[in-house]
């Protein structure tokens, strides 16, 4: 038990350190430029939702999630697998293909995506892109996590390893950067070029790249797609601050259309966004 808990400390630090280091690349060598205004709206609402989402989702989330591992895992699929490497691995793939299931009914159904647009209503990619989530999105992934626990049969230190090392990569593969070799790394895993074909503001090109890490599932599903989205965001969806954020997840696009009609906007036409 000791060598997982150590993994968790060691991910959870090398997590705050990608972080820092992802900010700092794209500080000095961003593969975008945006616009500082709107950058620096975008940083706040998504470091504001952050900050509000991680406190309740260290109550519900992780806490969720351990105490159904503990008292559930041993009828699961993986249930009477000794505890060691190979049990982790293949845990996390399997924990890995759920997240990608998820992630494509968060586009599939109208239910789901009204809450994951939210996260794609960034109009700019970076870093923090990735700590924009709607905290009813979040609450969604925490019930199909636990359903997932119980099926797969994980234990509590291995779900914490899944959760850290995939928080890990989410970060990466918004992160507003150029990686070297990334062509070839992407038929592996999640680059950013694959997840900014992801966050395009065409369709077409956003209903794609549903992989958080492993780059098969995109592949065997044939749900991949290699394009440079010429705009990055949703067209009539935007939010400035959180309250926007969390209040845009109840409208939905056609209505906000009409509303969008009504109300007077600061610098954009509405028919510059439809």
């Amino acid at each position: 038990m000791s060598a997982p808990l150590h993994a968790d400390s060691f991910l959870l630090l090398a997590a705050f350190g990608l972080f820092a280091t992802l900010l700092f690349l794209e500080k000095r060598r961003p593969l975008r430029r945006f616009s500082g205004n709107g950058l620096m709206a975008s940083f706040s609402t998504n470091a504001s939702a952050f900050l509000v989402n991680n406190v309740i989702m260290n109550l519900l989330s992780v806490s969720s999630l351990l105490v159904v591992a503990g008292a559930y895992s041993r009828h699961g699929l993986l249930g009477g697998v000794a505890d060691g490497p190979w049990k982790w691995a293949i845990s996390f793939v399997l924990f890995d293909f759920v997240v990608y299931a998820w992630h494509y009914c968060g586009h599939r159904y109208e239910a789901l995506w009204r809450f994951h647009k939210i996260h794609h209503s960034d109009k700019s990619f970076h870093v923090t892109t990735g700590l924009r989530f709607h905290v009813f999105d979040q609450l969604l992934e925490v019930i199909v996590k636990c359903v997932a626990t119980v099926v797969i049969g994980a234990d509590a230190h291995v779900v914490v390893l899944c959760e850290i090392a995939r928080m890990l990569f989410v970060l990466f593969h918004h992160a507003n950067i150029a990686i070297p070799g990334e062509r070839y790394l992407s038929y592996v895993i999640i680059t950013p070029s694959l997840h900014r074909t992801h966050h395009s503001t065409r369709r077409s090109e956003h209903d794609s790249n549903y992989g958080i890490v492993l780059a098969i599932w995109d592949i065997l599903f044939r749900t991949r797609k290699e394009v440079e989205p010429k705009s990055i965001g949703l067209e009539l969806i935007e939010a400035q601050n959180l309250l926007q954020l969390f209040s845009l997840a109840f409208l939905t696009e056609r209505r906000l259309a009409r509303v969008l009609h009504l109300l007077p906007r600061k610098s954009r036409h509405v028919s510059q966004r439809i």
